[in-house]
């Protein structure tokens, strides 16, 4: 069935000459609070529906390509009605298509739709986007550092309008890229294809005016608001975004200036891993967090042999995620053949100019040809004078990322306060959120809320996800089965639901993420009781 209609602006403004409407579904198929996929003419469409009124978006997350599909069409008490990626937790609006939280930095397509005696008629040329309109023509901004954080407040800035100078400051030589990639198997390849994917592309920063310069910072003045780099060059702007994250801390052991000593914290990094170290290698691992176990991860299924050292830690990440999720871990790690050892740490790392192994404090000796050490990070912020008897290295910020007038902070660099006490998120998809938040305050927009942190893990093909604020709990629920990860883990601090850790529930999360306190009380609370 095919009709010609003269279609009503959409309320973003959008404009769109007559088109012609296809049969693509009925309306009772559309479940409120689902997303319905239909192909037209090749292009996935996702439909939502609220009351007798349909919405037609594009049918595939902009960030990575999931499909949009099932319960993931939810209410945010901010944004209104939102479709949320299943896969990293993308928000966008119904309505108009738009990015509402990252981790998408493109807006959906938005289709004409009829509804005509209980059939469902959809356009398959969507909607032309009106250009957000202009302001601070006259201002300008400078965003340091070059990941996560910068990546969202650039996108965020050009998509609400703001047509100032913006100018750019990374020390990579390269755009902000897909830092979670690093650990997650990326060099499992050819070492000369290890490249992880730019969150903004190559043609964004002509398209949209940022001016991109290469360097390192060597002092930042925040009340003239000016940088000055290593190589004497300076800049200045009117406001000033400081998103230079954290770098990773080496620990005091002996040895720990080797060659073959390694880190895991930029594409670099990662690069070399591809480069040096092969299956028939013998790799020692220092840490007990996510990233050592990602790494475990990928390092095995390249074929190497892996061990882990995690002194006086029995079950990894049991602090975090609890004993009964920390057990499943372990158990998926030592069935593909990691080995941990957890009784003693690493006394020396010894060789002659390379590493040739590690001594433990018992006196064992485990040879090896590389040891990476994962063992946290630090606020890469030593080009500012900050108060050295503060509780947390980083830059404090308000609720808005401001620092002053003037001067903002967003992701790992920034130091949150939340419910009287300081800390810093060190997670990619916050520091996305902080990196727009902090945009929107530049602008001058109202405020929003912190959306409560989300990540998520890969290793050995089982995909883990975690929702909280890293708040500590006494007691956990399980629903579901941990071998066959199905599951959702609840965490629960008194008679309070602090924090959700969950797999094979991607649906489930995508609606907490937007919403957690209604998520829980309709469907957590249901199998507390």
């Amino acid at each position: 069935m095919e009709v010609s209609a003269e279609l009503d602006a959409k309320e973003s403004g959008q404009e769109l000459p007559d088109h012609t409407l296809y049969d693509v579904a009925a309306l009772e198929d559309i479940i409120e609070g689902e997303v319905l996929p239909v192909t037209l003419k090749g292009q996935p469409i996702a439909l939502v529906r609220r009351g007798g009124e349909v919405h037609a978006l594009g049918g595939r997350c902009p960030h990575k390509g999931a499909k949009f599909r099932g319960r993931v069409h939810c209410k945010s008490p901010v944004h209104g009605d939102v479709i949320v990626c299943p896969w990293h937790k993308g928000v966008f609006g119904v309505n108009d298509g738009r990015v509402k939280e990252p981790v998408s930095f493109a807006p959906l397509p938005v289709f004409p739709v009829r509804v005509v005696e209980g059939r469902v008629l959809v356009g398959v040329t969507p909607f032309t986007r009106k250009a957000p309109t202009a302001k601070m023509e006259d201002s300008s901004v400078l965003v340091i550092g070059g990941g996560a954080a910068a990546a969202s407040a650039l996108y965020t800035l050009r998509d609400e309008g703001f047509a100032g100078k913006i100018t750019l400051i990374g020390d990579e030589g390269i755009p902000p890229y897909d830092r979670t990639a690093l650990s997650k198997g990326i060099f499992l390849g050819d070492p000369e294809k290890v490249q992880a994917s730019l969150l903004l592309n190559e043609n964004f920063y002509a398209e949209h005016d940022v001016v991109r310069i290469n360097g390192s910072v060597k002092s930042l003045n925040k009340r003239a608001r000016s940088v000055l780099l290593e190589d004497g060059r300076s800049f200045s702007a009117e406001n000033l975004l400081i998103a230079t994250g954290s770098r990773p801390i080496l620990p005091e052991i002996p040895g720990v200036q080797l060659e073959g000593v390694l880190t895991l914290h930029t594409q670099q990094d990662a690069q070399r891993i591809a480069r040096e170290i092969t299956g028939d290698q013998a790799v020692i691992l220092i840490g007990n967090g996510l990233t050592t176990l990602e790494t475990a991860s990928a390092l095995r299924q390249k074929g190497a042999g892996v061990t882990v050292i995690m002194p006086d830690i029995p079950v990894p990440l049991e602090d975090q995620w609890g004993r009964e999720v920390g057990q499943t871990l372990l158990k998926l790690h030592t069935d593909n053949g990691v080995a941990f050892i957890n009784d003693a740490s690493v006394k020396e790392i010894y060789g002659t100019e390379s590493v040739e192994g590690v001594e433990l404090s018992d006196g064992m000796k485990l040879p090896c040809s590389h040891v990476l050490v994962s063992v946290g990070n630090e606020a890469n912020c030593d080009f500012m004078r900050l108060d050295k008897n503060a509780e947390i290295k980083g830059i404090a910020v308000d609720e808005d990322m401001k620092v002053q007038a003037g001067v903002y902070a967003a992701g790992d660099v920034a130091v949150i306060r939340r419910g009287g006490v300081s800390c810093r998120v060190e997670h990619w998809r916050p520091a996305q959120t902080q990196g727009r938040l902090a945009a929107r305050s530049i602008l001058g927009l109202p405020k929003q809320a912190m959306p409560m942190p989300w990540y998520w893990t890969q290793q050995f093909g089982k995909k883990i996800e975690y929702l909280g604020w890293g708040d500590s709990f006494d007691r956990v629920f399980i629903e579901g089965t941990l071998s066959n990860f199905d599951f959702m883990a609840v965490y629960l601090k008194g008679s309070k639901v602090v924090a959700l850790v969950s797999a094979g529930r991607a649906a489930d999360m995508a609606r907490a993420a937007v919403d957690f306190d209604t998520f829980v009380a309709k469907e957590i609370n249901s199998f507390l009781l």
